[in-house]
């Protein structure tokens, strides 16, 4: 494959950032960031920075995306639930190395526009929910892992107990106008182990369904 300087920058500081996983590094490599951004932002799509999108959104940063896509240590037979969906690029990072992803997103027109992109964009395993993430996905519960792109105040509840045993969470924990860590989560015999993975910000976890402008 034939990468410009822009994709070659993009690589570097992924491997900078001390991703090592290859299977994450050849998804990162592959999946086109800019598809998932609009207007003037396609042009700084390979940048190593978090991007507006609608709805007071943002596209996270690629190499936080990879982090948290390492930490998951996902298999091809994982069932991932995904708490925002933003743009649909963190799940589309995701699909290649899972057999089914659910994303929820409580801003409807981000979620229509994210399903659209992803299933024109040849994503079969796919699911994009408009919802209420903060209750997760009951009705596909349990989750091999669950991944929170919006930061709450601590591991939500509700979440911990649809991940199953054995299974890994990864998500920003912190106030919401203050810098946040990223904590990974493991269950174990319905026991959480916790380690920290750096600092990060993320948008607040919010409940209920957003009502957009042009709804």
């Amino acid at each position: 494959m034939n990468l410009s300087e822009e994709q070659l920058q993009f690589v570097f500081h992924l491997r900078q950032a001390g991703i090592t996983d290859r299977d994450v590094m050849k998804v990162m490599e592959t999946t086109p960031r800019d598809v998932f951004l609009e207007g003037i932002f396609r042009d700084r799509a390979y940048e190593d920075r978090p991007l507006p999108i609608s709805c007071g959104q943002t596209i996270s940063q690629p190499s936080t995306v990879a982090r948290m896509t390492e930490a998951l240590e996902l298999n091809k037979r994982c069932k991932v639930l995904e708490i925002g969906t933003g743009s649909g690029y963190q799940a589309a990072i995701l699909a290649p190395l899972v057999r089914r992803v659910y994303t929820v997103e409580r801003h409807p027109a981000l979620a229509k526009a994210a399903d659209k992109l992803l299933t024109g964009l040849g994503y079969t395993n796919i699911t994009v929910i408009t919802g209420d993430g903060s209750h997760g996905l009951p009705a596909q519960a349990p989750f091999d892992r669950i991944i929170m792109t919006a930061a709450a105040e601590d591991p939500p509840a509700v979440l911990l107990n649809q991940l199953k045993d054995g299974g890994i969470m990864v998500l920003p924990v912190g106030q919401s106008d203050t810098v946040q860590n990223l904590i990974k989560v493991i269950k174990t015999n319905g026991r959480f182990e916790y380690k920290e993975l750096g600092e990060v910000r993320f948008v607040p976890l919010l409940g209920g369904i957003a009502k957009d402008p042009a709804a």
